[in-house]
């Protein structure tokens, strides 16, 4: 497939968009996002942590497949920074705030990260 610099082109093209949730071990916060929007219908996702501990460790194919990246705190941003520079190229990379306070569907997480993811997409 041809690609382009422009989000909006390749989403007209694939027809979704493609999202990664991270945080440090993929048991509760990136899973619990990528349950919230597993079944949209214009968006993908998929998850994982940053800790060699994780549930799903993150590697490069999570970082190419991904249009955008969300990650949970400043520390996942700078993990990522560090070890997948070269394959991030112009991929935004959005830092959601969210401790690691809360368990896995927590209603507390449900609404920080509906309430923010949806603000980041204009859902």
């Amino acid at each position: 497939m041809r690609r382009f610099k422009h989000t909006f082109y390749l989403t007209f093209f694939k027809g979704f968009n493609e999202y990664t949730f991270f945080c440090s071990k993929n048991k509760w916060r990136s899973p619990t996002a990528e349950y919230l929007y597993k079944n949209h219908t214009t968006l993908k996702v998929r998850s994982a942590g940053i800790s060699s501990s994780a549930r799903k460790l993150i590697n490069i194919t999570d970082i190419g497949w991904a249009d955008s990246i969300f990650v949970m705190e400043n520390k996942h941003k700078q993990y990522i920074n560090e070890h997948f520079r070269d394959q991030l190229g112009d991929k935004t990379l959005i830092v959601l705030d969210i401790p690691d306070d809360y368990q896995y569907m927590d209603e507390e997480l449900v609404a920080c990260l509906t309430d923010s993811i949806n603000a980041h997409l204009n859902l």
